[in-house]
């Protein structure tokens, strides 16, 4: 067996018994699921509170338009003062509409005042002017002599039909979906390489202060050392990644399916016929959106570009943790390397959102330091084939190069001690 496979295969059985990394292998997913569910269950748990808003309008100008509803309900205070109905509102109330007196009602547009110690939702004060403006409008049509009633039922509201050059009918909002999806698969793949990143460069540092590195470089070359962490690793961490897929999968199942026996008979009886071909529509739009999005492009280049990006940027953090003696040292090397990954994700995220094959797009998603993130965000959208192959090419022509370069920080700081590196001594040790 080559000295390169031992190395990786005793930093895979290190990194696999560590106990946290036991510990969070098993119950990340538990994690996980349980935090979905308690946002699920808290969602609800809002939902069910009912909160009361009173309405003070001595003219019965607005009170009948606001009707109450499962979230809220108003209540009108107009026969008391205003400030006895403000100490009501004040205790045990949201908030507090007041519709004062005026001369002509079209002042009411911007003197109708919503009292409330807590700043309103934006969703409930754009209701609130909503229903203002078309009391508002309805008068103004009545005094010009229009029948507001009949120029209401004599609108009509668009819903625009998407369908394709070949006659098949097209999916509204499919932009969007591939959005969600590229910018959820470009953020895992920047949250890994940071997670497992940094177990490369404690790992290293570990080693170090431990002065175990001083009797392991005196075998093998630091060259093989450096991808034997690197590898070793990712092994490691994809392994963590099955487990957490297969676990929250079976998790998720059998909460799911747990959930939905205990409701199933009370669906079931409340299910109408027209609710029953809503959820098959439901479940046929599911699979025309499935066709239209390239899901195994997108699974199998998540790992190319997950493989090329960890091990590009494992380098560098090899290199770090090689110049340093603990974490703390650290921290002035890791900025420029967490930018490009933050600057894929909030450039690639804009860019792809307004124009997937625009130029600038286009260049980021090839730019080695970049392209995990831009490239996988792009992909749901189609991209030509060269692109894609010219992505890959760079990214992996560039890790061979970064590997060189660090290898040589590597061999250098790996028996430094007790000195914090600058930028100037590490630009030294390349000429070495």
């Amino acid at each position: 067996m080559s000295i390169l496979s031992l190395i990786i295969k005793r930093e895979f059985i290190a990194k696999v018994r560590n106990k946290s990394f036991i510990v969070m292998t098993f119950l990340g997913p538990l994690l996980i699921v349980g935090m979905t569910f308690l946002i699920v269950y808290l969602s609800s748990v809002n939902k069910g509170e009912i909160k009361k808003i009173g309405v003070h309008d001595t003219a019965k100008v607005f009170v009948n338009d606001l009707k109450s509803n499962n979230d809220i309900l108003y209540i009108d205070l107009s026969s008391m003062p205003i400030e006895k109905a403000k100490d009501s509102a004040s205790n045990g109330y949201e908030g507090l509409i007041y519709v004062p007196e005026v001369q002509s009602i079209d002042e009411l547009a911007k003197k109708t005042v919503y009292i409330s110690d807590e700043s309103p939702k934006m969703e409930f004060l754009s209701h609130l002017q909503g229903t203002i403006e078309a009391k508002l409008n309805k008068e103004n049509l009545k005094k010009l002599g229009f029948d507001a009633d009949k120029i209401e039922k004599a609108k009509i509201k668009s819903d625009i039909q998407v369908a394709k050059f070949s006659g098949e009918e097209g999916i509204k909002y499919l932009n969007e979906i591939k959005i969600f999806i590229g910018f959820a698969f470009g953020y895992l793949i920047m949250m890994f390489i940071i997670i497992y990143g940094n177990m490369v460069m404690r790992s290293v540092i570990e080693e170090k202060t431990n002065r175990i590195i001083e009797i392991i470089i005196s075998s093998v070359k630091p060259f093989q050392l450096m991808m034997g962490k690197i590898i070793g690793t990712s092994l490691a961490g994809i392994l963590q990644f099955l487990i957490w897929i297969i676990l929250g999968g079976v998790i998720m199942f059998a909460a799911t399916l747990f959930m939905g026996q205990s409701q199933e008979s009370v669906a079931t009886a409340q299910m109408s016929a027209e609710q029953a071909e809503l959820a098959m529509s439901f479940t046929a739009k599911i699979q025309m959106y499935l066709n239209e999005i390239p899901v195994g492009t997108i699974l199998a280049a998540f790992v190319v570009f997950f493989i090329g990006g960890y091990f590009l940027y494992s380098s560098f953090y090899a290199a770090i943790g090689a110049a340093v003696d603990s974490e703390t040292d650290s921290q002035q090397f890791l900025l420029p390397i967490i930018m490009p990954l933050m600057l894929g994700v909030y450039v690639g995220f804009i860019t792809v959102m307004n124009d997937p094959h625009g130029t600038v797009a286009t260049i980021f998603s090839i730019i080695p330091l970049t392209s995990p993130i831009v490239m996988l965000m792009r992909i749901p959208f189609g991209v030509p084939w060269w692109q894609l192959l010219l992505s890959v090419v760079l990214l992996y022509g560039t890790f061979i190069f970064v590997v060189w370069f660090a290898a040589k920080i590597y061999r250098v700081g790996i028996l430094m001690y007790g000195k914090k590196p600058t930028w100037k001594e590490l630009y030294k040790w390349l000429k070495y």
